[in-house]
């Protein structure tokens, strides 16, 4: 009976395979060139999920004839699953972030971690500021990550921030007061580093900020949102 149960299972799990074997042949042989990284069966019947071309997320049938395009939403439950999904695959492990390329910040006991990729020049950077201004008990890793392409001028003023006596201080007063860091741009300094570290995750904009649990947060959002953000990280321990 147990060996009759396994090969059913075997069996089973061989047509789950072959099925979507056979929509990734479809699709792409629909879109010659698309890079496919995953295929999966979706809840609903028929509708597999494909992503392809790095974090592109669509929907087809099992001969890929139809595509869709949009977000799939578990009406029950309330859960956007193509938004978690994107969340999946956006997420950043902490543990890899290079935290030495950081500027420290230590609220309280420092026990909650968050991490922020910012733009000196960035309006809505300095505008999450007195957000994080306003957390405790937490330790804010702050990643300068000048965008040369809008802020020509970042570059330079990171690594001013970076070469100060206190880079802390110098990174509030610059972000907070509009006062600007020491001339010296010419010690040892990691921004080249951090930028070509976050191109490699697909850091496009500013501010990015990255929680304890992986997830990856773009744009300006408020306290509150931080704090449950924050509290959600601290669950997932």
């Amino acid at each position: 009976m147990r060996l009759l149960l396994a090969v059913l299972l075997s069996a089973l799990s061989f047509h789950a395979l072959a099925g979507e074997a056979d929509v990734r042949k479809a699709f792409e042989a629909r879109f010659p060139g698309s890079n496919v990284s995953s295929v999966a069966k979706t809840p609903l019947p028929g509708i597999y999920e494909i992503v392809a071309d790095g974090n592109q997320i669509a929907y087809v049938d099992e001969k890929a004839e139809y595509l869709v395009l949009g977000e799939i939403v578990d009406l029950k439950s309330r859960r956007n699953l193509t938004r978690e999904k994107v969340e999946q695959l956006m997420a950043i492990r902490f543990d890899s972030l290079p935290l030495q390329n950081a500027i420290k910040f230590v609220k309280g006991d420092g026990k909650r971690v968050l991490a922020v990729f910012s733009d000196v020049d960035c309006p809505f950077c300095k505008k999450l500021e007195p957000e994080l201004a306003k957390l405790d008990n937490v330790t804010i890793y702050v990643f300068p990550y000048p965008v040369a392409s809008l802020h020509p001028d970042a570059g330079r003023k990171s690594k001013q921030v970076w070469c100060s006596k206190d880079r802390a201080q110098a990174w509030l007063d610059l972000m907070l007061k509009g006062k600007q860091p020491g001339k010296t741009s010419d010690c040892k300094n990691p921004v080249d580093e951090n930028v070509a570290f976050g191109q490699k995750l697909g850091i496009s904009g500013t501010p990015t900020l990255v929680f304890a649990n992986g997830r990856r947060v773009p744009g300006y959002i408020q306290t509150d949102k931080i704090e449950a953000l924050l509290k959600d990280a601290g669950k997932a321990k």
